[in-house]
């Protein structure tokens, strides 16, 4: 009997976790470039209530972490999230090649 490697990697963290760490280094990030909450909302095109929200329960939408991160100066640090993985042997490269680009998912 052959067994399937998982394709899901281990976790470490909870979405919440990520959620709270984030805010904690946007908050950090904010307090070190001299910023107050009221201008960096601004800048980012949010109201301060979003801003202090997502500082204090790590809750935001995507896009409003987005303009968050574009006006300190950190958009460009999303652009590398969810690359296909790295392929390492000529099996893993036939593999992917071999198969097709599907539309929706199977489970």
């Amino acid at each position: 009997m052959v067994r399937q490697m998982s394709l899901e990697p281990l976790q470490l963290h909870t979405p919440a976790e990520i959620s709270r760490m984030l805010a904690e280094r946007a908050r950090e990030l904010r307090l070190r470039l001299g910023l107050k909450q009221s201008t960096l909302a601004r800048r980012a095109g949010i109201t301060l209530a979003s801003l202090r929200r997502f500082e204090q329960t790590g809750e935001a939408s995507l896009s409003r972490l987005l303009q968050i991160c574009q006006a300190l100066g950190r958009l460009d640090e999303f652009a590398g999230l969810l690359q296909p993985p790295v392929l390492r042997t000529m099996k893993e490269l036939e593999l992917r090649s071999a198969q097709t680009a599907r539309k929706r998912g199977s489970r």
